[in-house]
């Protein structure tokens, strides 16, 4: 009878769960909260685009980089984010950008209309993310810019 006593407590704590504490998310709609990661980076800001949807500027190790919010409903609630860096003061030849994303991922790099190099990010925020996979993103984000400033010869490598 005892035996049966400690498979039943043996059994039953196997079977419950402890429901893990809650963690933050951030989505299209917490401009704040990408600011203030942002923030975590270097000066950065909200502003609105053209069409009024939020953006915001920031400077990543001396680089100007926009963050796009898209596809929002009503200026708000958007459901992706695009990271964006031009620099106007290089023409880097078809050939260089092209080099680019053929070996990189998780970016994409172009010739703008203007003739400047532009390199780009998206991030698909309809479905919450943790805070920690937001920052992660940052981190990324960090690297290829700075990895692409080196690349069209905007930074010097040493």
């Amino acid at each position: 009878m005892k035996m049966i006593r400690i498979l039943f407590f043996a059994t039953a704590s196997l079977t419950t769960t402890v429901a893990a504490p809650a963690q933050e998310t951030i989505d299209g709609s917490n401009v704040e909260a990408i600011l203030d990661i942002a923030r975590g980076y270097g000066k950065a800001i909200t502003e609105h685009d053209a069409g009024e949807d939020p953006l915001i500027t920031g400077r990543l190790d001396g680089l100007i980089y926009q963050i796009y919010f898209l596809n929002c409903t009503d200026n708000q609630d958007c459901e992706d984010v695009n990271f964006y860096m031009g620099f106007s003061a290089l023409t880097p030849s078809l050939e260089t950008v092209n080099d680019w994303n053929r070996s990189k991922r998780f970016s994409r790099a172009y010739i703008g209309e203007d003739g400047t190099p532009n390199v780009e990010m998206d991030l698909d925020l309809a479905v919450p993310v943790s805070v920690e996979y937001m920052r992660s993103v940052f981190d990324l984000w960090q690297l290829v810019s700075t990895q692409f400033a080196e690349h069209i010869g905007y930074i010097e490598t040493e």
